[in-house]
């Protein structure tokens, strides 16, 4: 029996779970139940809030899949990717192509049948715009690839929007403006932490064609946009001062880790911004909801 053989057959369901990439997906889900939420004044009707977060997970899943079957030759060069399922030829190309298939067809189904039209062709485009425009082409040719392509990975808040109104509008669009802005400094402070990797599989992220210094000025820079663009959601009274607070509280929290990286006296600084930027994104979009219920209604 071959090696290649033998690391086929040992394939679990846990390799095909990892290609969705489950704690990517989950993060956005949390974005699309609180976009559902957000978009009206009671209760979402139980069968969008099911179906529509199932068909939205399925397809984000079918992106996250496609992106390991690209990206299969650069994550074997890179340290923090090196042990994915088809990196390591654990799937097969072949079954993660149809793996991608059945996942994306099966969400769009859903969404077709039980939710809209209208989100399941923004979530084919989402799709489209992360696997496909971002992963086969922005991510290789321009250090701008993560400002860029953030737009697909930003949908997910306005996709839960349509999914309960069945039509977009300017809250939902904030929404998205908000993730759209966290994406570089979020994206970037592990780009600055893995720099190296990133040199080695000569893929042009921002710390490796501008060099770390730069790269942590615009951290800064795009964190105090964010920071702008999160006060937009009570400037336009779409939510109230719970909100306010908590943006303002968060934000300022970003803004020192943003400083610390600028300083650089702390060498684990840039993975400390990136944990904090996950908690950041929860923290905003958990306290938006809060202030739904609690003080804008």
């Amino acid at each position: 029996m071959s090696t290649q053989t033998a690391v086929l057959n040992r394939t679990s369901w846990r390799d095909y779970y990892e290609l969705t990439k489950p704690r990517v997906v989950m993060l956005m889900i949390l974005t699309s139940v609180i976009g559902m939420l957000l978009a009206v004044p009671g209760m979402v009707p139980l069968d969008i809030l099911l179906f529509g977060n199932l068909g939205i997970a399925l397809c984000a899943g079918s992106a996250a899949a496609v992106n390991h079957l690209v990206d299969r030759h650069i994550d074997i060069k890179m340290a923090r990717t090196s042990n994915r399922p088809v990196a390591r030829g654990r799937v097969e190309p072949q079954r993660a192509v149809v793996f991608a298939l059945v996942l994306g067809c099966a969400g769009m189904a859903i969404l077709l049948v039980f939710v809209n039209a209208l989100t399941a062709w923004l979530t084919l485009f989402s799709l489209l715009g992360y696997a496909v425009v971002y992963t086969m082409f922005l991510k290789r040719a321009t250090p701008q690839n993560i400002v860029i392509g953030g737009i697909a990975g930003a949908a997910p808040p306005l996709l839960g929007w349509t999914a309960v109104t069945g039509e977009v509008s300017g809250h939902g669009l904030l929404l998205v403006l908000i993730i759209f802005a966290w994406t570089p400094p979020h994206f970037w402070a592990l780009a600055v932490h893995r720099r190296d990797d990133y040199a080695k599989a000569d893929i042009p992220m921002l710390p490796v064609t501008h060099g770390v210094a730069y790269t942590k000025l615009h951290i800064l820079l795009y964190t105090f946009i964010l920071f702008a663009v999160t006060l937009l959601p009570f400037a336009t009274a779409m939510l109230g001062w719970l909100y306010l607070l908590g943006a303002v509280v968060l934000g300022l929290g970003f803004i020192y880790w943003a400083v610390e990286m600028l300083r650089d006296r702390n060498p684990d600084a840039g993975m400390e911004t990136f944990r904090y930027s996950i908690i950041y994104l929860m923290a905003l979009f958990c306290i938006m909801l809060l202030d739904h219920y609690l003080i804008a209604v």
